[in-house]
């Protein structure tokens, strides 16, 4: 691990020079990734190599220009609608801080991610409490907070929310209902099917039995309906499936109870690419064709059109982020495989070892041009699953010291990140505009020395 000192936060590096014509990267990259000179990569004006060699690594850069294009991308195809960004895939202050810029919510599922957005000054009105186990503690902190919405999970949720109810400000509530609509890129995280943890089934008459015991507390509003799909749907098919059901349970409720909830939350699960060639879901595709059958359907039942909530977090993190990794060892077994050891693996990033997910991955500070060989980029830890890239084309005399770079690192990595092997959780880098500063300094032993109480 690289072990430099660090930059002073808002200072600049030595940039280097950009080629003359430099095209952006495209694909997985941030949209202001950039060739450098002799194989560096830009990222917000600032070369890869030097924030390794200042930051050390395993390092994740973000670029704030991306989070926030991607964050105003959503209030301009959907400027009617609530958006919310799902703090599950990288919550840290100042992304707190950028979402909040860009007039989106904030949709948190445990009692860490609330306290770090209340420290951070983020409107708790804006805030939506998820989550299919919330805490006794949870619960109390979120009323004492008086967040906007908490999306009931379980019946068991309803008296203890009403229980905390203050007569005069009535706690807005959503149903999480399950669609029974299948959608995502693995089975571990399909949420909006029969048979899982999360929310109530239309079917069976389990979601109808939440909101009736819900209209029947007087300290809670329910203010509408919630379903999750999944995670990395490119299409909008499913999510019109689902709208088909939530707006029919909304005239069931109409026609038993005589009240019409106001909004309806489609969740979020919006897929970007990983590879080069991966499908992507557009907002304002999605957002076009969700309204639409949004207002036909409510005109076929009658109903005023409710306000529609959704709920990104990869779609606006992802491609924001690079993992940038030094490579440690380079081994050539007698099968002709080839592996590129690296200081990360696993545990910044499980989501190969956990989803099977494909990454792309670049040299950088090689200059480009010679003879390629086929590598499995794997991690550092005593796992045979720790691979972070299958067969990836990288130049044929890799050798230690060199760096990788992996883009689409912004999500559902450092978030999901562990203590395995005590391997210390990589540092975090912002850029933008040319400068870079330190968000999360690195882990260390001491920090986990640090929980230690006795012996």
């Amino acid at each position: 691990m690289t072990t430099l000192p660090t930059l002073p936060a808002g200072g600049r590096p030595a940039e280097p020079p950009r080629p003359a014509g430099a095209r952006p990267l495209g694909g997985p990259w941030p949209a202001s990734a950039r060739p450098g000179r002799d194989g560096d990569v830009l990222i917000g004006g600032v070369g890869l190599t030097e924030a390794a060699d200042r930051f050390g690594t395993p390092l994740y850069v973000l670029d704030e220009g991306e989070v926030r294009a991607r964050a105003r991308a959503f209030r301009r195809a959907l400027p009617d609608a609530d958006v919310f960004y799902a703090a599950k895939a990288f919550l840290c202050s100042a992304m707190a801080d950028w979402v909040a810029d860009e007039g989106l919510g904030l949709d948190v599922c445990s009692a860490g991610e609330l306290r770090l957005a209340a420290a951070a000054g983020f409107p708790p009105a804006r805030i939506l409490l998820h989550g299919n186990a919330k805490t006794p503690e949870e619960l109390r902190l979120a009323r004492r907070l008086r967040v906007g919405r908490i999306v009931v999970d379980g019946l068991a949720e309803i008296p203890r929310l009403a229980a905390l109810a203050v007569a005069d400000t009535p706690q807005r509530v959503l149903v999480r209902v399950v669609p029974g609509v299948a959608a995502g890129h693995h089975s571990a995280v399909r949420t909006g099917v029969d048979g899982q943890k999360f929310g109530f089934r239309i079917t069976g008459g389990d979601a109808a039995e939440a909101v009736r015991r819900i209209l029947g507390q007087p300290g809670l509003e329910l203010a509408g309906l919630h379903c999750h799909l999944g995670s990395q749907i490119t299409g909008t098919a499913p999510y019109l499936a689902a709208l088909d059901r939530l707006v029919g349970l909304l005239a069931e409720i109409r026609d038993r109870h005589g009240v019409e909830p106001p909004e309806l939350d489609l969740g979020g699960g919006h897929g970007v690419r990983y590879l080069p060639d991966g499908e992507e879901l557009d907002p304002a595709a999605f957002a076009a064709a969700v309204t639409a059958r949004l207002a036909a359907r409510c005109a076929e039942h009658g109903l005023a059109v409710p306000r529609l909530l959704v709920e990104p977090g990869r779609a606006i993190a992802a491609p924001a982020g690079v993992a940038v990794y030094r490579v440690l060892s380079v081994k050539h077994t007698g099968d002709g495989r080839a592996f590129a050891a690296v200081d990360g693996g696993m545990s910044d990033n499980p989501r190969p070892a956990l989803y099977g997910s494909a990454y792309t991955v670049r040299a950088i500070g090689r200059a480009g041009g010679g003879p390629t060989g086929t590598f499995d980029v794997v991690g550092r830890h005593c796992e045979a699953g720790d691979v972070l890239v299958h067969g990836a084309a990288l130049p044929a005399d890799l050798r230690p010291g060199d760096l990788l770079a992996v883009p689409a690192a912004g999500a559902y990595q450092l978030s999901m990140a562990s203590g395995y092997n005590l391997v210390g959780r990589p540092a975090v880098a912002a850029v933008r505009d040319g400068r870079i500063r330190l968000l999360i300094r690195r882990e260390t032993v001491e920090d986990h020395r640090a929980r230690e109480v006795g012996r």
